[in-house]
């Protein structure tokens, strides 16, 4: 059962243990070092922006990760999204689909945007086969867009319409997840 509600301070020294492992950050743009402080200064700033929505991810009532949504006031409608599993043991292919499926009836059904892009270091294989699996469409691949530790990494953006998805995801069996 996976369930999201709001990040609150008790979370915070968990999700910046995450935020700063080697096996998570290897597929972020970044590799901070964050401190407990700065962690309270980045969850008032997140709360107070409408822009903005961030939750912590719950699978079988446990702590697992952290999924946002970034752009919700852009005027275009387009809006962006990520999420993590720092929890290892409920990482699965199930618990990704229907994180992916159940943002994307919220964004849609319920905010009522145009579209969904993801970006993923394209070495991420399983996360863009997720995003295939979903029926997220190639938009474009960049050659050495991020710069991490001396490294280039290409980027691959796939995208998800509302036309799309309400083509697509009516009557596909999924775990609902709420983002209420």
């Amino acid at each position: 059962m996976i369930k999201l509600r709001r990040i609150n301070d008790g979370d915070l020294e968990l999700i910046m243990n995450w935020r700063m492992r080697p096996d998570i950050t290897r597929f972020m743009n970044t590799d901070p070092v964050l401190t407990l402080e700065g962690q309270r200064k980045w969850l008032r700033r997140v709360e107070s922006d409408p822009d903005l929505l961030y939750r912590l991810i719950l699978i079988k009532e446990t702590p697992a990760g952290v999924i946002d949504l970034t752009g919700l006031t852009r005027p275009d409608g387009v809006i962006g999204w990520g999420y993590y599993i720092g929890e290892h043991r409920l990482r699965s292919f199930k618990a990704a689909v229907s994180l992916e499926m159940s943002m994307y009836d919220y964004v849609f059904l319920k905010l009522h945007k145009k579209a969904v892009v993801t970006n993923t270091f394209s070495l991420n294989r399983g996360a863009i086969a997720i995003h295939d699996a979903v029926g997220s469409e190639l938009l474009e691949e960049r050659k050495g867009e991020v710069v991490k530790n001396g490294m280039s990494y290409d980027m691959t953006y796939q995208i998800m319409t509302a036309d799309r998805w309400v083509k697509i995801g009516p009557g596909r069996e999924y775990e609902k997840v709420s983002f209420d």
